[in-house]
């Protein structure tokens, strides 16, 4: 039987998402991978030198298991593991993952410029629940309640 804190699993979910009518070119459109990249830069450093052996993965859609885990229709990402506020014996964290979804991302996001934007809000939103911060909290944060 296993110990310690239970493992998290926070999501962002992806409001119904709208379809497009049609897929734009590929070749017009931004390599995910890159805008990951770019989203992590893009965190001050304090954020990146702390986020440690976070494995960050894209997969082209969420599981049927993935959604029915955390009960959403549609996922854009999922951050799965210990927040770094939560350690296990000796202070030891336990590995955690974030895992972003292409199709819902892509499906979403008309332009390039709002899927660069998307990719970054769901890459910042789950590090932020690397770092312990809840769904209530980020939500809070956005409406600017202290």
């Amino acid at each position: 039987m296993r110990r310690g804190p239970p493992l998290a699993d926070v999501r962002y979910r992806a409001a119904m998402e709208p379809r497009q009518t049609s897929e734009p070119e590929p070749d017009s459109e931004p390599d995910i991978e890159d805008l990951v990249i770019d989203a992590l830069n893009d965190l001050p450093p304090t954020f990146r030198e702390r986020l440690g052996s976070v494995a960050i993965v894209v997969e082209d859609e969420p599981t049927p298991e993935q959604l029915a885990s955390v009960g959403a229709p549609g996922l854009y990402g999922l951050y799965q593991g210990v927040p770094r506020t939560i350690y296990g014996a000796d202070q030891v964290s336990y590995p955690s993952k974030i895992t972003l979804f292409r199709g819902p991302l892509r499906r979403s996001s008309r332009t390039s410029e709002a899927l660069a934007a998307l990719v970054t809000d769901t890459v910042h939103h789950e590090i932020a629940h690397h770092f312990g911060i809840s769904d209530a909290r980020l939500h809070e944060l956005r409406r600017g309640v202290r």
